[in-house]
C-alpha cells in the first residue's frame, strides 16, 4: 500500500475498488469489473434510445462498450469508434456498419487517439454520440485522463446531434485532470445513481435528460 501511496494512485476504497488520485487512471480490466452490473444496465439504457437504422459514434471506455454490447440486436446501424474493442464486438454482425478511426493504437485499452483520429471524426455528421468519462466534477465538469483522447472525445461531440453521456455513479467519486466538455452541453446523461445536488441541478437547468438506470 505504501508504494500505491507513493506514486498517488490511492485516494479511497469504495466497495472492494480501487480509486485513483488525478494522475493516473485505473487498469483497463480492472475498470472493466468495477460497477458490472451498473454498466449493463446503463448501456441497456443507451441502447432503448438509439433507433435501428441510426449513425452514430461509440468512444473508448468500459461503459460504452456496455452500450456497444446492448445494441447488437439493432441493423442498420452505422458505428464510428475509436475504440478496438467495440469495432472487434460488432463487426460480426451484417446488420452492422462498423468504421473505425485511424491513429495511434494504445496499448492498455485499444483506444485509438491523436490527431489523425481527430481529423477522421471530423469527416462525419451522425446522430448520436456515445461517450464516457474517466470522472464527473460536482460542478459538472466532464473529465479525462489523456489529452489525446479527449482531443477526439470532443471532436465526437462536435460533430453528432444527439450526444449522450454514459456514466456509473462512482464517476463523482474521482476527479481526473483533463476537461473534455462540460455537463450541460450533452443532451442525455445516463448513470445507475444520482445523488449529487449540484448535479441534477445542472441538468434540470440546462435541460439534459437524466436518466437512472438501476441493475
Amino acid at each position: 500500500m505504501n508504494d500505491l501511496c507513493d506514486q498517488r494512485l490511492l485516494t479511497r476504497i469504495h466497495g472492494g475498488a480501487l480509486f485513483p488520485s488525478g494522475i493516473e487512471n485505473v487498469e483497463y480490466e480492472a475498470r472493466r469489473k468495477i460497477a458490472a452490473e451498473e454498466k449493463e444496465a446503463i448501456g441497456r439504457a443507451a441502447a432503448a434510445l438509439i433507433p435501428d437504422n441510426a449513425s452514430l459514434f461509440i468512444n473508448i471506455g468500459t461503459t460504452t462498450e456496455a452500450v456497444s454490447k446492448a445494441l447488437l440486436d439493432h441493423s442498420g446501424l452505422m458505428v464510428i469508434t475509436n475504440n478496438i474493442n467495440v469495432a472487434n464486438r460488432m463487426r460480426v454482425f451484417p446488420s452492422i456498419e462498423v468504421v473505425i478511426a485511424g491513429g495511434v493504437v494504445r496499448g492498455s485499452d485499444g483506444g485509438v487517439v491523436g490527431e489523425a483520429a481527430v481529423d477522421f471524426i471530423k469527416q462525419f455528421k451522425v446522430d448520436y454520440a456515445v461517450i464516457g468519462a474517466s470522472a464527473i466534477d460536482h460542478d459538472g465538469a466532464v473529465l479525462d485522463y489523456d489529452f489525446r483522447e479527449v482531443k477526439v472525445a470532443q471532436a465526437i461531440i462536435a460533430n453528432a446531434r444527439h450526444v449522450i453521456l454514459v456514466s456509473d455513479s462512482t464517476k463523482f467519486e474521482r476527479t481526473a485532470p483533463v476537461r473534455i466538455a462540460h455537463l450541460s452541453q450533452v443532451d442525455t446523461f445516463i448513470t445507475d445513481r444520482c445523488a449529487i445536488p449540484s448535479i441534477r441541478k445542472i441538468c434540470e437547468e440546462a435541460e439534459v435528460n437524466l436518466i437512472e438506470a438501476a441493475p
